[in-house]
């Protein structure tokens, strides 16, 4: 095993597809499903006037049963979503944390902005409430980029290490790669890393007026968060290098391009994988109209030539932006734990890259 690598021993994902690995497996195997028609309403994901067309929810998702009804009106769904995915990883422990465990046990998330639900909603009663501005001060906590990775350590007394990463449809490898330096430097002896995105009408109202979406990919969300130990016994996976990589704004496509390929070599090189070994790559711009093809050709330059097989989550998931690298760790992993890979498949890459000129790579390697 690398000096380097960091295990996988825990995640905790939910999905349009459903609440863990089994079910996302289930949905990559098989064919697309129709999106069910999102719910509107206060309380519902989308919340009120939600274009709809094609958007894709989490389903089996009953934050209540476990977190309690006491104080979850004041969460925000990507509040709730982390801790919920935190939960379900900690579960996979098989015994809670110990008391001298909460202080070297820590958790980092990636976000596009926090709840962009609340945040708007919460600047918009400063303009139409009564004077003296009557908003609800419990909701200011929530138009807080960190707030689900804050509450989530208050609600399980986690006192480590606390980060929150923003980086759009890179925000998951952000978080990744800071876990494993916070782990490799003996910062913390375990993390809880990640990204989480809700689904809500102003993000799908931006989406739509934008067409920025691939055709036949709607706006989704959910969330994956993995514990992450070092030299584990039996991890489900280790993480062997994360590369992240910017592109000056004036590059344009071609220079993103450029750079991602560069970000997928270094980490290659950084695990002392050859291209020939990656038997999968699941990639990041198959939900953003013309970044995919962006992306194939980075591929394509480093593998030589069509390479690997890629792993596509989108059509199952949608486009979950900042949520979207850590769903595609969560289906690289589904897919292994199920076995629908090919038995001498043991590296995989996950690849993510946004139009701000930001590009990342993950290798993985099966456990």
């Amino acid at each position: 095993m690398s000096v380097t690598a960091i295990d996988v021993v825990g995640c905790g994902v939910f999905s349009p597809a459903g609440s863990g690995l089994a079910p996302l497996a289930a949905a990559l195997a098989g064919p697309v499903s129709a999106p069910p028609a999102v719910p509107e309403g206060p309380d519902a994901p989308g919340g009120e006037g939600f274009p709809g067309a094609g958007a894709r929810a989490v389903t089996d998702f009953r934050p209540a049963e476990r977190l309690g009804n006491k104080g979850l009106s004041r969460l925000t769904r990507t509040d709730q979503l982390g801790m919920v995915a935190c939960g379900q990883a900690l579960e996979q422990l098989g015994r809670p944390l110990a008391d001298e465990d909460r202080p070297r046990t820590g958790i980092v998330l990636g976000s596009g902005a926090g709840s962009v639900r609340r945040l708007a909603e919460f600047t918009r009663d400063t303009f139409v409430q009564d004077r003296p501005y009557m908003v609800n001060p419990s909701h200011f906590p929530g138009t807080l980029m960190n707030s689900a990775a804050g509450q989530t350590a208050i609600r399980f007394g986690i006192t480590g290490v606390n980060a929150t990463l923003a980086g759009g449809p890179v925000a998951g490898l952000s978080a990744l790669r800071y876990a494993r330096n916070t782990l490799l430097n003996d910062h913390a002896d375990r993390l809880l890393a990640g990204s989480v995105e809700e689904l809500s009408a102003q993000s799908a109202w931006a989406w739509e007026r934008t067409g920025r979406l691939s055709p036949g990919i709607g706006v989704g969300e959910g969330g994956a968060v993995f514990v992450l130990e070092r030299d584990a016994e039996r991890p489900l996976a280790r993480l062997l290098a994360c590369e992240l990589r910017f592109s000056a704004p004036g590059q344009g496509a071609a220079g993103i391009g450029r750079r991602l390929a560069d970000a997928v070599r270094d980490a290659l090189k950084a695990s002392d994988v050859a291209a020939g070994d990656v038997g999968v790559v699941a990639v990041g711009g198959a939900g953003r109209r013309g970044w995919s093809a962006v992306e194939e050709r980075a591929l394509r330059e480093v593998f030589d030539g069509p390479g690997p097989e890629r792993l596509r989550v989108q059509p199952v998931v949608g486009e979950t932006h900042s949520a979207a690298a850590s769903l595609q760790l969560a289906g690289l992993l589904a897919r292994w734990q199920a076995e629908a890979a090919d038995a001498d498949e043991r590296v995989g890459l996950v690849t993510a890259l946004g139009p701000d000129g930001q590009v990342g790579c993950l290798v993985v390697q099966r456990g």
